[in-house]
This record gives structure tokens, C-alpha cells and sequence, in this order.
């Protein structure tokens, strides 16, 4: 190494160890002094003075899904559709978000008692007779909309994964509900519905071969 080099390393490392606690030098000032604004800062040149900014009139969200539905349209609501086949995929993706999103207040296993349970109110069982007539576009729409103090999650759960997460509801109310066939494979031994409880889905629609 060169006696410049040495030199120069050596100013560079006694110019590092001063006391200032700003910097003496600013590599690209811009970066540091930019005139770009934070979301809730005053902006005195902005109408409502601050620095958020309404969409220009029109405005469609990206992926934006319109839902015309009213609350209390229930009759509309029923008509909907699930679009989705129960397959495992879909049935593991429901499991992933109930147990995400619905099993703090539904429970494990959909009977309403919930993590929050009993330090707040009890909700609704999801394996009551009344849930059970319930079309899926009901609990789509219950889950788009909210109802009494459950709030909308649609903000939380995108669409595919709503209707996911009602196949895994009928799976539950199948597991509390056995069909006939359902108790001739228990008799078997081929599958328990309630053998991994979170995974209950599974267990039901894929039994143990």
C-alpha cells in the first residue's frame, strides 16, 4: 500500500471519530430533505391541509369486487352461489383461514366457544339447526356484511377464501352432524372425525384408507 493511501486512510478514519451527532456531509440531500409527503402530515398547499389526497373521481380500486348486496337482503344473499369444488386444496385453505380468522370467537370445532369465551359473549354455534339451513351465500354474505356483533371481514378475506372457509364450515357441521355413511366408516375404523380437530375437514372428505 502506497504512503498516500495510508495517509488518506488515516484522515479518513480520524475525521470518523468525531462527537458531532449530525453529519458533516450529506450524500444526496434529496434523499434526506425529499419533498414527498407523509400521510398525515400538514400540508399547507393541500385543500383539506393535509397530506393525503382523495381519488380522483371514478377511481376504481386495483382487484376492486363490487358487492351490491344490502345487509338485510338476505333473500338476495341466499342466492348466491359457491363457486368453488370442496377439494383438498380448497378445504385446506378454508381450515388455514377459519383458523385464522373465525376460531378465536367459533371455535375448534365451530360450537361457538371460542378462545374469547367466557370473558365476552358467546356466539352463535355454527353447528346449530338454524346454520345448518343456512345457503352458502348466507354465510358469505354474514361474513361480507357482519351481523349483530361479529364485524365484516371482508377486508381480512379475500373472496376465494371466504367461500374456502365455508366448505370448511359444512365439513364441521358433517363432523357434529354424521351422514349414514359417515357412521358406517366410524363402525369401520376407517376414519374419526374428530381425530385432529383443526384438520377436521380433511378427515371427513378424504377418509383413512
Amino acid at each position: 500500500m502506497s504512503k498516500f493511501a495510508v495517509l488518506a486512510l488515516t484522515a479518513l478514519l480520524i475525521a470518523s471519530c468525531g462527537k458531532k451527532s449530525f453529519p458533516t456531509l450529506e450524500y444526496m440531500p434529496d434523499m434526506y430533505r425529499q419533498a414527498s409527503m407523509k400521510a398525515q402530515e400538514w400540508d399547507p398547499h393541500s385543500p383539506n391541509g393535509v397530506g393525503m389526497r382523495v381519488p380522483p373521481a371514478g377511481t376504481v380500486p386495483v382487484n376492486y369486487e363490487p358487492y351490491t348486496i344490502a345487509l338485510l337482503d338476505t333473500l338476495a344473499a341466499n342466492a348466491l352461489a359457491n363457486p368453488l369444488t370442496p377439494t383438498e386444496d380448497v378445504l385446506e385453505a378454508g381450515r388455514k383461514y377459519y383458523n385464522t380468522f373465525c376460531v378465536v370467537c367459533h371455535g375448534v370445532t365451530g360450537d361457538g366457544k371460542g378462545y374469547i369465551v367466557p370473558k365476552f359473549t358467546m356466539p352463535p354455534s355454527l353447528l346449530s339447526e338454524k346454520l345448518l339451513a343456512w345457503p352458502d351465500g348466507r354465510i358469505y354474505h354474514t361474513i361480507m356484511m357482519g351481523q349483530g356483533l361479529m364485524p365484516s371481514y371482508k377486508q381480512q378475506v379475500p373472496a376465494d377464501k371466504r367461500w374456502a372457509i365455508i366448505h370448511y364450515i359444512r365439513a364441521l357441521q358433517r363432523a357434529a352432524h354424521p351422514q349414514p355413511q359417515d357412521s358406517v366408516l366410524m363402525a369401520t375404523g376407517r376414519y374419526n372425525f374428530m381425530d385432529d380437530a383443526p384438520d377436521t375437514a380433511k378427515a371427513v372428505l378424504w377418509p383413512k384408507r
